[in-house]
C-alpha cells in the first residue's frame, strides 16, 4: 500500500517473513502490518475462526456480520491509544505478499463503454461500435481461476496461434486495467441474487491486470470469445479493500438510454458507481489515468447478471470489471490504436504492445471520509520471454 493507506481503508492480505514464514492474515495501516491472528488472540478471541490459516478464505465465507464486527474492532483497535499499543506489527518493507485468497471461480466483463466502442471502432471500421446487445447486458466471459496470480509475478509471454493459423509467441501483448471484486457469502443453486444483495455477498475489491494477448484473441475468438488470449495470466493486487471502505466513493452509474430488463434496473436501488481513479504506468512511466466513475453496469448489475440464470456464488469467486478507459484508456490497443500511433516513453523508445522486460504497475485511489483518499494499492508484473 502507499502513504494513503490508513483508518479509511484497513485492507486485509496474508503475507509471511524471513522470521515468521508462515502465511497469515494481515491488515494495511500505513508502512506497518497488522497481525490479524496475533492481534484477534491478544484484543477479541471470538474472532479468531474467521481469521485463522493461511489465506482469507475462513474470513470471506464469515459473512457480512462478521466482516462488520471485525472492521469496527479494527477502527477501536487503531484509534484507541490503549488498543494500538497492544497491536502486533511488523515492518510492511519485511513482508512477502501471497495471493489472498482461493481463487473459485473467474469472470471478465467487458462494461466501459468508452473501451467497447473504441475496440469495436479498431477490429470492426465502418460498423456500429457497440453490438446490439451491448446495452442490454453485461457482456463477460468465464476465464481461468488457475492462472490468476499475485500481483508480482512474473509473466511468461504466451504462445499460440496467431492470424494466419501461425504458431507462435504472442507479439501483440496488452494490459487490461481493471477493478475486482471478491465473493464472500456464497448463493444457493437455482436462486438469482438481486441488486440490492450485493454488498450481502461481496466481501471487497482488489485491482487486476487481465494481461491479453491481442493476435492470439484475434484468431480465436470468433465464434465463442475469449479463450487462450486471455488465460495464461491474470494478475491480482494482494490486498482487498473491504466494500465498506468504499461509501464515500459511491457515485450515480451513468444514464442509460435503453430500458433495462427488471433484474438490471437500479433506478430504485441503492447507487453501486465507484469513483476510483486508477493509474497506470509502464517501466515507471505514467502512461493513462483512467476513471471508473462512468462505467456504465455497475459491480451489483454484474453480480445480478452472472447469477440470473441461477449460477450459484462460491467463496472465493472473482468478478472484474473488464478494462476501464473512462477518462483515457486502461489498455495499450487502445492507447496506441491497435499499433498505428504508438507510445513514446522517456527512455526514446516506443510501444505498441508489450517488450520483453517491460513492467507495468497499476495503482488506484478513491475518496474517504472528510476529503481523504484511500488506496486500493497496487498490482504489478513483468514480461519474461516466451518459453
Amino acid at each position: 500500500m502507499n502513504r494513503h493507506s490508513g483508518i479509511g481503508a484497513l485492507p486485509y492480505g496474508i503475507f509471511s517473513t524471513p522470521d515468521e514464514p508462515h502465511r497469515r492474515a494481515g491488515v494495511a495501516l500505513g508502512d506497518q502490518i497488522i497481525d490479524l491472528p496475533a492481534a484477534v488472540r491478544r484484543l477479541d478471541p471470538s474472532l479468531a475462526a474467521a481469521v485463522t490459516g493461511p489465506t482469507l478464505d475462513a474470513l470471506l465465507a464469515a459473512g457480512p456480520a462478521v466482516w462488520s464486527s471485525l472492521r469496527a474492532s479494527l477502527i477501536t483497535w487503531v484509534t484507541d491509544e490503549a488498543h494500538r499499543d497492544l497491536l502486533p506489527t511488523v515492518p510492511a518493507a519485511d513482508a512477502v505478499m501471497h495471493l489472498p485468497f482461493t481463487v473459485a471461480d473467474y469472470v471478465d466483463f467487458y462494461a466501459s463503454e468508452q473501451h467497447a466502442t473504441n475496440l469495436g471502432r479498431i477490429l470492426r471500421p465502418g460498423q456500429e461500435p457497440l453490438t446490439a446487445n451491448w446495452k442490454h447486458l453485461p457482456i463477460g466471459y468465464h476465464g481461468r481461476a488457475g492462472t490468476v496470480v499475485v500481483s508480482g509475478t512474473d509473466i511468461v509471454r504466451p504462445s499460440g496461434l496467431r492470424p494466419g493459423a501461425e504458431f507462435g509467441a504472442s507479439q501483440r501483448l496488452d494490459i487490461e486495467a481493471e477493478l475486482g471484486f471478491v465473493v464472500g457469502a456464497p448463493s444457493t443453486l437455482g436462486t438469482p441474487v438481486p441488486l440490492a444483495d450485493f454488498d450481502q455477498h461481496v466481501f471487497g475489491v482488489c485491482l487486476v491486470n487481465d494481461w491479453s494477448a491481442r493476435d492470439i484473441q484475434a484468431f480465436e475468438y470468433v465464434p465463442l470469445g475469449p479463450f487462450l488470449g486471455k488465460s495464461f495470466a491474470t494478475s491480482v493486487s494482494p490486498w482487498i479493500v473491504p466494500l465498506a471502505a468504499l461509501e464515500h466513493a459511491r457515485v450515480p452509474p451513468p444514464v442509460r438510454d435503453v430500458p433495462l430488463s427488471a433484474y438490471l434496473d437500479d433506478e430504485k436501488t441503492p447507487s453501486w458507481g465507484l469513483d476510483v481513479r486508477l493509474e497506470i504506468r509502464l517501466n515507471g512511466q505514467v502512461i493513462s489515468t483512467p476513471t471508473f466513475e462512468g462505467m456504465y453496469w455497475t459491480p451489483a448489475q454484474m453480480l445480478a447478471h452472472m447469477t440470473v440464470n441461477g449460477a450459484a456464488l462460491r467463496t472465493g469467486d472473482l468478478y472484474a470489471s473488464g478494462t476501464i478507459s473512462g477518462g483515457s484508456p486502461g489498455s495499450l490497443i487502445e492507447l496506441s490504436w491497435n499499433g498505428q500511433e504508438p507510445l513514446h516513453l522517456a527512455d526514446g523508445s516506443a510501444r505498441a504492445f508489450l517488450h520483453d522486460g517491460d513492467e507495468v504497475v497499476i495503482s488506484a485511489v478513491a475518496p474517504g471520509e472528510n476529503g481523504t483518499l484511500i488506496s486500493l494499492g497496487e498490482v504489478s508484473g513483468r514480461i519474461l520471454g516466451a518459453r
